[in-house]
Order: structure tokens, then sequence, then C-alpha cells
């Protein structure tokens, strides 16, 4: 009987000492698909930063997932006190700008499209796809070097995404470029897996009216409007032309760049909508700038931000350098 017990308890502690072995790359991976399969939903917030110009530009991101396809992403500026959001229901892709009352509807696949560095099925996507990644364990950490899957991305190319090993959570994103230098991280300050939610906490009006923001909107419609010029460099790139356009609502500013490849930006103040029952089609996806969410269609990328309606229009620069461009848009002259 004691040889029983002695063998038993002998193949309990190599049970134990194989439980407490290193987990190798496929079975972190295969904990990880597990865990976004099982997943019914989560709400997280994390604090990203820009590197994109010469200060580093920080936002508070909201992110509510409930499985399978309702999102809701709030980017918060919190030194100006504005927020967008886009919001995925079964009615479609919106983006809400609360402090303008105006909401846009796109016919698109987002996220399933591209990477989103703050969204963890997605991350969880690029660790499974990347069959080149590499893998680092550390005392409490999971790490994994993959490659984006940005849409024709050249200046974003890599990542390095860190996770929990407790309960495989997220806690930082560095995406980078092709230098490996980190352009844009996000850190994340709380994870919630099972989270519940309302029945109308995806819904498009109501996010819209709940949002705290109007007091912003008067804000900008009284102060000085401001021509921004981007600070991306493009070899054989320069500004040409820069024109002043008055129209029924304001002033029009036209920014032509010209050289090698060419390009036309062109700003104007946002106007206020009155009513939000009807959202604004727009064609092409939403892609994330960071600081705000644009659209981007074949030839053009257009975004609002602080109160300014902005439009990036080429033929000849990739959507990669749209977004760079875009941006880099920071340098300001006040007009």
């Amino acid at each position: 009987m004691k040889k029983w017990l002695f063998v038993v308890a002998g193949l309990l502690m190599m049970v134990a000492l194989s439980a407490c072995g290193a987990k190798s790359q496929e079975d972190v991976v295969s904990a990880l698909n597990e865990k976004v399969s099982e997943m019914k939903g989560y709400k997280a917030s994390a604090k990203m930063t820009l590197q994109m110009g010469e200060d580093p530009q920080v936002y508070n991101v909201e992110i509510w997932h409930k499985n399978p396809d309702f999102y809701r992403v709030n980017l918060k500026n919190p030194k100006k006190d504005q927020s967008q959001m886009i919001l995925r229901n079964k009615e479609g892709v919106f983006v809400l700008t609360p402090a303008l009352n105006k909401s846009f509807k796109f016919q698109s696949e987002w996220p399933k499209n591209s990477s989103q560095a703050y969204l963890y099925e997605s991350l969880v996507k690029d660790v499974m796809e990347d069959k080149t990644a590499v893998f680092k364990s550390t005392k409490k950490h999971f790490v994994f070097e993959t490659k984006t899957r940005y849409q024709n991305n050249k200046m974003l190319p890599y990542q390095v995404i860190t996770f929990n090993k407790s309960d495989l959570s997220p806690v930082s994103v560095k995406v980078q470029d092709p230098d490996k230098n980190t352009l844009v991280s996000v850190e994340f300050t709380k994870v919630k897996f099972g989270a519940s939610f309302d029945k109308n906490a995806f819904d498009m009006e109501r996010n819209m009216t709940s949002a705290q923001l109007l007091p912003v909107a008067g804000e900008a419609k009284d102060k000085a409007f401001t021509v921004k010029q981007p600070t991306a460099k493009i070899d054989g790139v320069e500004l040409i032309d820069e024109e002043e356009v008055t129209t029924a609502n304001g002033k029009r500013f036209v920014l032509t760049y010209g050289g090698e490849q060419s390009y036309t930006l062109i700003q104007e103040k946002a106007s206020y909508a009155e009513t939000t029952l009807a959202s604004t089609r727009k064609n092409g996806e939403p892609v994330d700038l960071g600081f705000t969410i644009g659209a981007m269609s074949d030839h053009s990328l257009s975004w609002t931000f602080d109160g300014v309606d902005y439009m990036l229009a080429s033929k000849d620069l990739s959507p990669d350098e749209m977004v760079m461009v875009a941006r880099s848009v920071e340098s300001a002259t006040v007009k």
C-alpha cells in the first residue's frame, strides 16, 4: 500500500512540475485563441501615445466589445476636452463627433480588415497570423514581436505586444516603423473580461446624446481659425501654393504640395449639425489616425479635429503615406 502511495505521490509531483514548466509559443498562441473564442465581451481603458510630430500626443481610449460584432471605441484628448467615437452595431459602422453633433455611417468590415492596436481580439489575430513572430516569456508577461496587418502599410510594419501571464489580458502594444522606432504606443490601464452591457449600450443616438461635450462645440465656433501644415517630409515634395477661398460658411484654405509627388490639403471650420437624426454616409473605410477617426477612399482621406474639417487628396500618395501626412498635421499658424 505504501509503495502505491509513493508512486501516486511521485506522479502527482511530476504533473505539478510539468504544469509549472515554461509554456511554449504554441501553447500561448493556443491559449490566446481559446480565450478569444470563449470571450463574450470586455471593457478596457488605455492610454495611447503618438510620436508622429515634435511633441508626443496622448489620448485616452475607452473600449467596449460585445461578441461577436458590437464595438464602441471612444478616443478622448484630455487637453482639448473633446472626443470622437467609432461604433459598430447591427445597423453598421458609425463615427460620431459629439462636439459637432455629427455622425457618419460607413459600409465597412471594420475592425476585421486591419490591425487595431487597442482591440484585444485584433492583437490575438496579429499573433496567430504571423508565423514568423518572435516570442519571449518573462516573469510576468508573454511578449510577441509581430508584423502588423495595416493595409498597404510600409510606415508601421512591426509591433511588440505584451500580455499578462495570469489572465492573458493585454498590457501594452508598441507599433514601430521599419527601423523599429516606436511611433504609436498603447498602455492598457484596465481590462475587464465578461463585462455586461445595457440594452442600448451600442445605440448610435444614445451614445451621441449622452456625450457631455456640447459646451466644447460652442467654444469651437468662437475661436480663431487655424491653418495647419503637415510636418511629415516626403522626398521631392514641397508646398507650392496656398490659397484662401471665401465660402458661405467662412474661409477655406487650400494647400497644394508638388514635386515628385503631389497632394492637396483642404481645411475649413467645421459646422455644427442641428440634428443627429440622419447620419451622413461616407464612402471608403474608417481609418484610425490616433487623435481622430478619418474616412479613407481611393484617392482621399478626410477627418475632423478640434472644430476643423480636413480633406487630403492625392493620386500619387499611397494609403500609408496619406495616413502619415494626416497624422503629422500639427504645426500651425493662426489665420
